[in-house]
């Protein structure tokens, strides 16, 4: 009888970041570690940390039950891009999720995230699909994201804020409080830079950096 594959979709280093979580979660279901590849459009080695790699028409040709991915690609458009690939050729999607992640009350996740070591999320919090949220990054209270957003490592997203869909928040930016009933609002596809302080919303398709943040370009 065929077994179910799981595979970590990317395998440069944001991929091989999530490989040692994957890894012990599946150790931790008793799943065979040669059933767990990476998967990569342009693959360039064979084996990568032990584990084979793989484009996506060979992934597809192993025989299995089921095929899982989690996609470990920085960049949500890429990444909305392999979702749909995945879903019109009937793979599934998993979550990555670090032992020691903190996940308090009332915290709803979107399939496919990724949540790397020391990530926290309070209460009262709805997550999208395919999010990612690097080391030392937190969600505070009353705060929703949308579908492909990414937090690079050490993010700061404190209560009461909106994060749109495709949003980017780099490493080490801090987003100030929003308020009950108007919470401070990230709009889609909006990059935050690295450091950054966020004390304002932020319009769709915008580029803000520094602090306070300011903008430097807009679609």
């Amino acid at each position: 009888m065929s077994s179910d594959i799981f595979a970590i979709y990317g395998a440069s280093g944001c991929g091989r970041g999530v490989m040692p979580l994957a890894r012990e979660k599946l150790r931790s279901r008793h799943v065979p570690l040669d059933h767990l590849v990476f998967v990569d459009d342009h693959p360039v080695s064979g084996v990568i940390n032990g584990h084979r790699v793989l484009g996506f028409s060979d992934f597809l040709s192993i025989d299995a039950a089921q095929r899982h991915v989690v996609i470990a690609i920085a960049d949500g458009g890429v990444r909305e891009n392999i979702a749909q690939k995945c879903i019109r050729n009937g793979v599934g999607f998993w979550s990555v999720v670090a032992d020691n992640v903190v996940v308090m009350d009332d915290v709803v996740l979107g399939e496919g995230c990724i949540l790397s070591p020391f990530v926290t999320l309070t209460s009262n919090i709805r997550v999208g699909r395919h999010f990612q949220a690097n080391i030392n990054s937190y969600v505070e209270h009353d705060c929703f994201i949308g579908d492909f957003v990414t937090f690079a490592p050490g993010v700061k997203c404190n209560g009461n804020v909106v994060i749109e869909d495709h949003a980017y928040v780099g490493a080490g930016a801090v987003i100030k409080q929003g308020k009950v009933g108007k919470p401070l609002r990230i709009g889609k596809g909006a990059i935050v830079g690295m450091g950054a302080v966020v004390t304002r919303d932020v319009p769709a398709g915008a580029t803000v950096v520094g602090n306070p943040a300011r903008l430097i370009n807009r679609k």
